[in-house]
């Protein structure tokens, strides 16, 4: 992806969010340079990832298949680890109409998926092999808000604003916008997004970038390169 583009996809996605009422904290904000002078104060930040996340998962094909998310908090996979402390997650998530984001699994990661407002968030469901992969025949429970609902394999569930599902670790799943752009929240067990993604498909995680301009904030991805 350009630069230029996730620079764009970065003021359409803030709008987007303010327009449902939701503020990014302050160092959502911050510019490349402001990160760099403060960071001896923002380890909770470069070590949990917090931040812009924009990903076309390495296939060059956002509007089609890709995801924006701005991971607002994140625990500590030590205190995950030792059963107690900050064991938790959250993002805010933007799934543009048909943009696919592309059927995954955890194997560590429980989520509520939420539909925080905007058109129909959908979600096609399978559930897992002894071994973990996807079994086109298996299909599952979920708690669609608190409630047990039986998913058959290759199943499009459907939430309108304010409708949630919950994701165990196991669960097969693929989402899209159904009618419009959605925003999305995920609360969740703490995140792990460079080795707790499992993709049917060999994709990538991360988008590759092409610096044709210079970032107006930094993604979660360039934390390494830019921030060490």
């Amino acid at each position: 992806m350009k630069r230029s583009t996730i620079n764009d996809i970065m003021g359409q996605a803030d709008a987007f969010i303010r327009s449902f009422g939701f503020a990014l904290p302050p160092f959502a904000y911050w510019t490349p340079e402001e990160m760099r002078a403060r960071r001896g104060q923002i380890d909770g930040i470069v070590q949990g990832r917090m931040g812009w996340d924009i990903t076309d998962y390495g296939e060059g094909r956002f509007d089609e298949m890709g995801l924006f998310l701005f991971t607002l908090r994140n625990g500590r996979q030590a205190d995950l680890k030792k059963g107690g402390g900050m064991c938790y997650a959250e993002k805010l998530l933007i799934s543009r109409k048909d943009q696919l984001s592309p059927m995954h699994r955890h194997y560590l990661k429980a989520e509520d998926i939420i539909n925080r407002g905007g058109a129909t968030m959908a979600i096609e469901l399978f559930g897992s092999a002894p071994d973990g992969s996807l079994d086109e025949t298996a299909g599952g429970t979920v708690l669609c808000d608190g409630i047990a609902r039986d998913y058959a394999p290759g199943e499009v569930l459907l939430f309108q604003p304010g409708e949630s599902i919950t994701l165990m670790p196991g669960d097969w799943h693929a989402f899209w916008g159904e009618g419009g752009d959605v925003l999305i929240g995920e609360v969740s067990t703490v995140n792990d997004d460079e080795a707790d993604n499992w993709f049917r498909d060999p994709i990538g995680r991360f988008a590759e970038i092409e610096e044709d301009v210079a970032p107006t904030h930094l993604l979660v991805s360039d934390y390494g390169r830019w921030l060490g």
